[in-house]
């Protein structure tokens, strides 16, 4: 398993909480693993507003209203702190997505990572890379 004790402030990946709520099997345990140290305080979490969006897409997909309040109200009332995309985020997604080439949604969680003081994002994209200032790091690799 990779040590992530270097990093107090981590962002994650949607895909990450994705795994937690949908998942069983080694990759939701990490997520779990990873959501757990939040909860205690062991590091701080953040997540992209469209981090948010992209988990509460599958419940509304699926017309559950029930599932959609729940997974938001336990995303509200954990110490994941869910950062807006402001100007300054925006123009750093900006470059990020010029100079790599990725997508929007990818661009903005990364820039909102490490404008948040993030220096790790966990995710599960392999076609993420670290960027100045931010390492990415794979749920795949943190599952021992």
């Amino acid at each position: 398993m990779l040590d992530l004790a270097a990093h107090r402030r981590i962002a994650l990946d949607s895909n990450v909480l994705i795994y937690l709520l949908e998942a069983q099997g080694p990759l939701a345990e990490a997520a779990a693993t990873l959501v757990d140290s939040i909860e205690s305080g062991d590091r701080d979490g953040v997540l992209a507003a469209i981090g948010l969006i992209e988990v509460l897409v599958g419940p509304a997909k699926a017309g559950d209203a029930q599932v959609f309040e729940l997974t938001a109200e336990l995303i509200r009332d954990s110490r994941l702190r869910v950062v807006p995309l402001d100007a300054e985020t925006a123009e750093d997604a900006a470059w990020i997505r010029g100079s790599l080439g990725i997508g929007i949604e990818d661009a903005a969680h990364l820039a909102t990572a490490r404008n948040a003081g993030a220096t790790a994002f966990i995710t599960n994209d392999r076609r993420i890379r670290s960027i100045p200032r931010l390492d990415v790091v794979y749920l795949g690799d943190l599952v021992a």
